[in-house]
């Protein structure tokens, strides 16, 4: 049992769980502050915003960042997932009185119809590359939201009419949020994940190492869609009513945004531009207001001009370097704990020679001097 507990230790890694244990955190504190009463509704209406954006941003990395594919058909998805999971909702609440119940179900389902969408969009537009990707996908979720808005079952172009949850469901967004982050991040890290990101890396190298690369395609655009479906229906739970509008090429350009600002291939840093982002809207659609309104979308670009100045500008490496929030925390956490490769606490290593068991002696084998045989001569060579 100790063997298996200093194994395990020593396989822990403190930054392979810190957006866990801050998401945990974060969302223990905030649950705490919105049910007694010290967080508004504002607020809590902002966070809800913020889980559906990490949801989707983290899953399209997963296609954009991981498997190295554009799409620009995210918001196409969560349209799915919005409209045809709320609907079921809607029934739902007729023969189950349980919110959460319903809520659950529904995600399930939604997220599962936005899976079965991203299986049939998937088969034959991952046979492409690059623009050509990025335009069917594009189609793709205009041809998805332009359906909704003709169909009166859905609510027309006046919307599909939905039963908000409450202020509090950003408390089930996030536990949705850790769990898809669980399920991610296990896959990027498992035998799957490597095989995903070698066909990122090289395709035909990766078909000739004997991976189904239209498998892994298929996996991932199926599993990004099923996330974006849930999406949808935490959106669905939180406005009303779902307008068709919602979900434009702008918005899937939006999390396209998330993703690239966050660093492609980066879970945690899709994460925080997913916040940044969505917290930057809400502020500038609260402050400015009427004639001021048509300025959100000129300030909005500054600002994301401005990140992306900072984030690829070579002159400013230095300064981002000592500004790094990775470096604070080494420099912070130093003071009270030593590096565990301080040259002064060095051991000696596990397999040195000394600990080897050998035949012969590895002093006597490196000190061993070969000599010719001098006593055997060329006569002696012909007699033989």
């Amino acid at each position: 049992m100790a063997g298996y507990f200093k194994s395990v230790k020593k396989g822990f890694k403190l930054k392979n769980y810190i957006s866990y244990i801050v998401i945990t955190v974060f969302l223990i504190v905030s649950a705490v502050m919105a049910l007694t009463g010290y967080m508004n509704r504002s607020t809590q209406n902002l966070l809800t915003q913020i889980a559906y954006s990490i949801i989707l941003a983290v899953s399209l990395n997963l296609v954009v960042g991981f498997l190295g594919e554009l799409s620009l058909g995210h918001a196409g998805f969560m349209c799915v997932g919005a409209y045809l999971g709320c609907f079921l909702a809607n029934y739902l609440h007729t023969i189950i009185p349980s919110k959460l119940a319903v809520l659950i179900i529904s995600m399930i389902v939604g997220g599962a119809i936005a899976a079965v969408f991203g299986f049939i969009i998937g088969l034959p537009a991952l046979r492409l590359k690059g623009d050509y990707l990025a335009i069917v996908t594009l189609a793709f979720g205009e041809i998805v939201r332009t359906i909704f808005k003709n169909q009166k079952i859905f609510g027309g172009a006046l919307g599909l009419s939905t039963k908000k949850y409450g202020s509090d469901l950003f408390i089930v967004a996030f536990i949705v949020v850790l769990i898809m982050l669980v399920f991610i991040q296990n896959l990027v890290k498992s035998k799957h994940g490597r095989a995903i990101t070698a066909i990122r890396d090289n395709e035909i190298a990766a078909k000739a190492m004997g991976i189904n690369v239209t498998y892994y395609k298929l996996f991932v655009f199926v599993i990004s869609a099923f996330f974006a479906g849930i999406a949808g229906v935490l959106y669905g739970h939180y406005a009303t009513p779902v307008l068709y509008s919602f979900f434009s090429y702008n918005y899937s350009i939006e999390i396209l945004v998330m993703v690239v600002l966050g660093s492609m291939g980066s879970i945690n840093g899709s994460i925080i531009a997913a916040a940044l982002i969505t917290y930057i809207n809400f502020q500038l659609t609260t402050k400015l207001s009427g004639d001021l309104a048509a300025l959100k979308y000129l300030i909005y670009a500054i600002i994301l001009i401005a990140i992306v100045i900072v984030n690829n500008a070579p002159a400013l490496a230095p300064i981002k370097e000592k500004l790094s929030i990775k470096r604070l925390f080494n420099k912070v956490l130093g003071r009270f704990i030593k590096h565990k490769h301080d040259p002064a606490k060095r051991k000696d290593d596990e397999a040195d020679w000394d600990r080897i068991p050998t035949k012969i002696d590895m002093d006597a084998l490196l000190s061993l001097d070969v000599k010719p045989d001098t006593s055997y001569t060329p006569d002696k060579r012909e007699e033989k």
